[in-house]
């Protein structure tokens, strides 16, 4: 109950808080953001789920986020590099492949990629740099700590490891808003949370998120 209470306040706050910058910034209308207003919408988001695990663990935890969240690196977490790689180039493309057979319209190449190519369409020169620090490592750090560190990490006492990672890869998959990735989205998702099963920490979920989001990003980049 303080799990879905604390995500559901700051999601709304977030929400809010992104939903007036980006109106305030002109682009309320746009289909696609430039790369700065897409910073400030990301930060509005992550900024509200930071304070509000900040404030979990404070007050029902240990103020301490390597025993709460799982937050702790190591060397064995590069395992994270294949494992994401792997996730984006073999598991995803396994899992849609079916899908594009059975329903080409809905589920094809570039449906799947138009939000990316979006993205990086806008981002030239330092914008583009600004794009790689959103997307590979400042998603995949806060994602991780909300929906691994938190969610399956806080759930797992109550609902057995199995079941938390499931409703963690549910949770995180439906949170991105777009259907046509979730297939693919929700199998990567339950192999971060085998990441954090394994090992108890953050380390090699986080690894295996940047992994994959950097070559997603690279491909899309460089096609």
């Amino acid at each position: 109950m303080v799990i879905a209470a604390g995500w559901m306040g700051s999601y709304v706050v977030a929400i809010a808080l992104g939903g007036t910058l980006v109106r305030i910034s002109g682009y309320g209308d746009a289909e696609a953001l430039p790369t700065w207003v897409l910073a400030l919408s990301s930060i509005s988001l992550w900024v509200p789920q930071l304070a509000m695990l900040f404030i979990l663990s404070r007050r029902f935890g240990s103020a301490n986020w390597v025993h709460d969240f799982g937050w702790s690196f190591s060397v064995r977490d590069l395992w994270g590099i294949p494992i994401g790689l792997a996730s984006q180039f073999i598991l995803v493309n396994l899992v849609m492949l079916p899908l594009r057979v059975l329903f080409p319209d809905r589920f094809s190449a570039q449906d799947i990629e138009r939000r990316a190519r979006e993205l990086t369409e806008l981002a030239t020169g330092w914008w583009f740099v600004l794009l790689v620090l959103l997307v590979v490592f400042g998603a995949p750090i806060v994602e991780e700590l909300v929906y691994r560190g938190l969610i399956q990490g806080g759930l797992s006492p109550r609902l057995g490891a199995t079941r938390a990672l499931v409703f963690a890869a549910v949770w995180f998959t439906l949170v991105h808003l777009h259907p046509v990735e979730f297939p693919g989205l929700f199998a990567f998702a339950l192999v971060l949370g085998w990441c954090y099963a394994k090992t108890r920490s953050l380390g090699l979920a986080v690894v295996a998120h940047i992994a994959f989001n950097a070559a997603g990003l690279s491909v899309v980049a460089l096609t």
